[in-house]
């Protein structure tokens, strides 16, 4: 049984201000035409599917488009798909019995009432069953009612919560198994501060939501979503896909891609990365002014200029944003340190309002008032 492991499509998303609905249609339109070229038995979307809990018609549109086209493409194979931190639940899991019965599963919500289950899809193929548990994004508050509180009556931690949501299933280890899930798991031996994350990953305060992966370790496969980078958690089989389109600069050269997972016999697992290139990458260029001018690209680019000397900033804005038409930001890397004492005798040093009011231009009764107050109470802190 072969299938593909996709997660954070993120449609929707703006990077720095820059629409990138364009480079999404075109990385999905291509991982349509691997899926013409592998014919996978099923597509896995392991969560955050938008970027946005109440996505825009186009990004809906999107991926409506994307949905349909996967369904023309393999009228036979099934679409499984969750929600992750960014998805709204709820309208994630709107028509899910409908849907179902066209080969595609939407699962917005984990189990929440005593008699509900992680949702479980059964496929077949000549060595038997693959039994794939569809887990969307937990948080404890969602799932207290089935997994109970600690001893003072609060919510279990997220580690507790996902164990004791899995605990209650009854997985037949005699079987193949995969799980999709959407959450942060910790490779063995690692703390949440030394896994790497990506700058447009959403983070919790002390990694609260951190979850040990030997909670997963029973299951042949997991396809997981939720970290940007593609990242093992402690074996092949245990796995972050990453996202299809970098979506911050920190993920600037990283490799994107799907995985194509292959089940045999039990215990037979094998992944391959089949790679995607993206319309334009997202590039960090790093020189002088001139040296970073010569390499004009259409790609999304942050400069990182190195000049030592003054540089007209408005000039320089219209020359880069000439030679980089998706230009993302610019950087200075050398700053200076100047000698004000060598440019102002104590006579001649002007005060703090007369500094404020010469780089903030003209001000009226009412700014010049507000201005002298917020100068009085950085004062008196500083005293």
């Amino acid at each position: 049984m072969k299938f593909f492991h996709l997660s954070d499509l993120h449609i929707g998303l703006k990077l720095l201000g820059h629409d990138l609905l364009e480079d999404q249609k075109y990385i999905l339109d291509e991982i349509i035409e691997l899926a013409k070229e592998h014919h996978p038995d099923a597509i896995v979307i392991a969560g955050d599917i938008y970027d946005r809990a109440v996505p825009s018609v186009e990004a809906v549109r999107l991926f409506d488009g994307f949905l349909t086209a996967l369904s023309a493409a393999l009228p036979e194979a099934e679409l499984m798909i969750i929600s992750g931190n960014h998805d709204s639940p709820p309208r994630i899991d709107m028509f899910r019995s409908i849907l179902q019965s066209h080969k595609i599963h939407m699962i917005g919500l984990p189990p929440q009432l005593e008699g509900e289950r992680i949702e479980k899809v059964v496929l077949r193929d000549e060595f038997g069953e693959v039994n794939f548990y569809l887990l969307p994004f937990v948080k404890p508050s969602m799932v207290r009612a089935i997994v109970g509180s600690d001893e003072n009556g609060n919510s279990l931690s997220y580690d507790a919560s996902v164990r004791r949501l899995l605990a209650r299933e009854a997985i037949d280890l005699t079987t193949r198994n995969v799980l999709v899930s959407h959450q942060f798991y910790l490779p063995a031996g690692m703390t949440g501060e030394e896994v790497e994350r990506m700058d447009s990953e959403i983070r919790t305060v002390g990694n609260i939501d951190a979850i040990g992966a030997d909670a997963i370790a029973c299951f042949d496969y997991a396809a997981l979503g939720h970290i940007h980078k593609p990242m093992k958690v402690g074996s092949e089989t245990l796995r972050y896909c990453g996202t299809p389109l970098a979506c911050s600069v920190s993920e600037a050269g990283q490799e994107k891609g799907v995985i194509l997972v292959e089940l045999q016999n039990k215990g037979e697992v094998s992944t391959t990365i089949l790679p995607l290139k993206p319309l334009r990458e997202v590039r960090v260029i790093s020189g002088n002014l001139a040296d970073v001018l010569r390499e004009t690209c259409d790609d999304y680019v942050r400069v990182e200029l190195t000049d030592t000397t003054e540089l007209d900033v408005v000039d320089t804005q219209d020359r880069l944003r000439n030679a980089f038409p998706h230009l993302l930001e610019v950087r200075r890397t050398f700053l200076r340190t100047v000698n004000y004492s060598a440019a102002y005798s104590l006579d001649d040093q002007k005060s703090p309002e007369d500094l404020c009011r010469e780089y903030l231009g003209d001000l009226d009764e009412e700014e010049l008032a507000e201005l002298r107050d917020v100068i009085n109470t950085v004062m008196e802190e500083m005293k």
